[in-house]
This record gives C-alpha cells, structure tokens and sequence, in this order.
C-alpha cells in the first residue's frame, strides 16, 4: 500500500552505474535484457571543431511501469569505451538555455564519477509518484530536502509519429552539511511522474529472460544507522516499514524497498558482502517464468544462487557490482505488466 498521502506509489526505476558500457551491454544481453544502444550528447569543445561525447550516458532495460537503467560518464582523459552502436546526440538548446543545460550535465557527470569513486553498482533509486506535484509539497512540509520538480523532455517514436515525452522529477538532497545537492549517502534517491503508458510501450519490453517488471531493491546500511535510515525512508515514502526477520520492508504496490542491517546482509543474500555502507546491493524482477529464467542464466555460464527468500540471484561479483534477483510473477505482477 502507498503511503498516506498516495503520492508516492511504487518502483520507477533502479540506476547501475559502470565504467565500461560496452562491457556493461553484453553482460546485460547475457542476462537475458533487450537494452537498446546508449545515448551520448556530443559538443565541439571548440567552434569548428568535431562534436565529441561528454558529460553522462545511459540506456534503460524496460518494463511497462519501470526500468533498470544503466548508465556511465563520460571520462575527461579520453578513453570513453563506446559501444559500437552508440547513439550520438548533438547538444541542442536555444542560446538562452545552453549554458544552464551544459552545467546541469556536467553536474550529473561529476556526481556519476564520485558515485563510481565509491565502487561500481547500484547508485540510484528513484520511486513513482501519480501527482509528483504533492510529493514535492509533502516533502518540504516534512522537512526533506530537494530541489523542487524539474521538467525535461525529449523526443520520441510513437507509432510512427513524433512526439515529445515530458519526464518531471525531483531529487532529494541530504540534510548533512556539506553534501551535495541532489544526492544522499548512498547515491541519487528521487521521485519521478508515472511513465506515459503509451510512450512506455512502444520501448523494447519483450526480454529474453522473461523480465516482466522492477519488484524489489535492497539497501545494506551500517547496525548502528538501521533506524535513522528507516526514518528517513519512513520521511521520503510517507509510511512506516515492517519488520521481515532482520530485514525492514517498504509495501510499494507490488514491489518492495528492502532496508537490510550489514551484520545480516550475507544471511539474506549469501555470500554478498557491501562494497560500502550505505549502498543499494540488489534489485529483483518479476520473470515470466523462473525456470525458463534459470535456464537462460545457466547457457550463458552464470552462477547462480538462492536468498534466503527463495529468490534466484546472480551474485554481484558476476554482474559488475549489483546482485541481480530473479522471481516467478504474480498474476498482480502479470497483470501490471499488461
């Protein structure tokens, strides 16, 4: 169930941040992901000069209410490990805006590089919200810091016409001083609008692995800093958590936040241990069928794994830093996923 004010109502998407994205896309298409190429915005550095990829890259595994995104920055000495079928955009901006967009990237950029700093994995967490508008309001009124609801969009194919799909969103700023706006401990945590079900379905939604929606991420934090952290989730998610065993669970329509003591992490998930504290260790999707699932992973040489839940799971040290879970659908699942 949503929290009281039903402004924040489930997953939107998880971000897995690596360093090579070429690496990163044939680990995902061995996982069973139809991920299409990244994009790169491209500026000459100078006038007359050849546009060159700068500031942040990514692409989504997408499902029709959610995603995994993956994503990267683009490194100052050169060396940008671009896919061979990487989408170019050309930076494009009415004058007035220009600066203020390059220095938003550049922000994002800088932000990505110190997240990698920490080590490569799960970084972003951002959750769905029917009237984000509230969601911003509630908020501020409860003390959390952000930036307020920023809007941007971008151009789409919807069966066969053009279209601009709006993307509104807000990130949450830790209240510590001296951190940086847009971001807490653990990485980038937000609230962004509904995906427009018409836009969402004409992406690429039929996996391999049967992957039907985003179900579950896991965030392992220190014992002693259990309970503030909850508190603040409790903030953000406007409800309270239940206890599961030594895990702290968040309800989000189907889904679920996972909030796991670091004593506890390698009971949970075996043989996990965090790279740092706090971090996002995991995430989990609903498959269409496990054992088709569990075939695929095991053609494709990975090893495999059960939580203590049941779930499948390959181990973060085969998936650049992030356990990825696997469980058998719902029908509520299934029928979400129509």
């Amino acid at each position: 169930m949503a929290g009281m004010g039903n402004d924040v109502a489930r997953l939107h998407h998880v971000g897995h941040l690596v360093r090579n994205m070429a690496q990163a896309l044939t680990l995902y298409q061995r996982l069973g992901f139809r991920v299409p190429p990244p994009s790169y915005p491209t500026m000459a550095a100078r006038k007359g000069a050849a546009p060159q990829p700068f500031g942040a890259a990514n692409t989504h595994a997408d499902f029709p209410r959610s995603f995994v995104e993956l994503a990267t920055y683009v490194q100052e000495d050169g060396v940008h490990h671009l896919p061979h079928d990487a989408h170019l955009v050309p930076l494009q901006a009415p004058p007035e805006v220009l600066p203020r967009l390059i220095e938003q990237i550049g922000r994002t950029s800088a932000n990505l590089a110190v997240f990698l700093d920490r080590f490569e994995g799960l970084h972003i967490l951002m959750f769905s919200s029917p009237d984000i508008d509230a969601a911003a309001a509630r908020l501020t009124e409860t003390g959390v810091g952000h930036g307020g609801v920023h809007t941007v969009t971008r151009p789409v194919q919807h069966r066969g016409e053009a279209r601009t799909e709006v993307v509104r969103y807000l990130e949450i700023s830790s209240n510590e001083i001296g951190a940086k706006p847009g971001c807490v401990t653990e990485g980038r945590v937000g609230v962004v609008a509904d995906l427009d079900p018409d836009i969402q379905g004409t992406r690429q939604l039929d996996h391999p692995n049967g992957a039907l929606d985003l179900i579950g991420t896991m965030l392992c934090i220190a014992d002693d800093q259990l309970t503030a952290v909850q508190r603040r989730y409790e903030d953000y998610l406007d409800q309270p958590a239940r206890t599961d065993g030594p895990a702290h669970v968040f309800d989000l329509d189907g889904a679920t936040l996972t909030l796991v003591p670091a004593s506890q992490l390698a009971t949970v998930l075996p043989g996990e241990h965090p790279a740092a504290l706090p971090a996002f260790v995991g995430y989990t999707v609903a498959v269409h069928d496990i054992a088709l699932t569990r075939d695929l992973l095991r053609r494709n040489g990975f090893p495999l794994r059960h939580s203590a839940s049941g779930d499948l799971f390959v181990p973060s040290t085969a998936a650049l830093g992030a356990a990825i879970a696997f469980r058998q659908a719902t029908p509520h699942t299934t029928e979400a996923g129509t």
